[in-house]
């Protein structure tokens, strides 16, 4: 959705997120990437966003801080118009280009709910509450969209990921998923990058250093290659 990129490393994993929730591209292309600090919530990675990003600080709902008339505008009109489909996704979109990813969740169920097939609409509502740590909530709508599309490799590794980042995670359900996007293509370097990552944090030093090694054959010049490699060998050292 944002899609839209994650950056995590093992003993330091740091969520971001590449942010292209335009909705006219195909979403969601989160990727495992190492990290130096411990995890993050998407919220605190603003160094995703562009030069020039504007204030996200929240005020009743509403953005504020630098937000340029014609984003309050667009959001009025959705307000306006809740009937209007292409309204609610476009104040969607500006809530989530700033990061407001509330805002966001509010403008896409009233879009969902005017057009509850639209399968787009649905993996946006799974992005969005995974961008703004309701990974529970987005595993929901991540869970929904597969029931349409199970072969969306991008939007069955996202649904991998909320169970990484949940507390308490589930790593094993992690796992599952990802090893279900691998069916469809073993080559896929942002799941092989967060299996790695999830047999890493399990603990499983061999799977972690095979799915490493399918990872290099792949992608040979990854640079979270040499991160990755380093947490699978303090896996167990405090």
């Amino acid at each position: 959705m944002t899609k839209d990129n994650i950056l995590f490393g093992v003993v330091g994993l740091l969520l971001g997120l590449i942010i292209g929730f335009l909705f006219t591209n195909s979403i969601n292309q989160r990727m495992a990437v190492t990290g130096t600090g411990a995890a993050a919530p998407a919220t605190q990675n603003t160094n995703a966003l562009p030069a020039g990003h504007p204030d996200i600080s929240n005020t009743n709902g509403a953005p504020t801080g630098g937000v340029q008339p014609e984003v309050q505008a667009a959001i009025d009109e959705a307000r306006k118009q809740p009937d209007n489909f292409d309204a609610q996704l476009k104040a969607a979109e500006l809530y989530y280009q700033i990061q407001r990813f509330d805002g966001a969740v509010e403008f896409l169920k009233k879009a969902n709910q005017l057009k509850p097939d639209n399968y787009e609409v649905i993996v946006h509502l799974g992005n969005a509450n995974f961008d703004g740590d309701h990974y529970q909530e987005a595993e929901k709508w991540y869970t929904a969209a597969l029931a349409k599309k199970p072969d969306d490799i991008s939007v069955r590794t996202d649904l991998g990921l909320t169970f990484i980042f949940r507390e308490p995670p589930n790593y094993d359900r992690a796992i599952q998923e990802f090893l279900r996007s691998l069916e469809t293509d073993p080559n896929h370097i942002q799941t092989l990058q967060n299996l790695t990552v999830a047999y890493t944090k399990k603990g499983d030093a061999p799977k972690a250093t095979a799915t490493l090694a399918k990872l290099e054959g792949v992608d040979p010049k990854n640079e979270a290659v040499p991160k990755l490699r380093e947490d699978i060998k303090n896996i167990g050292i405090k």
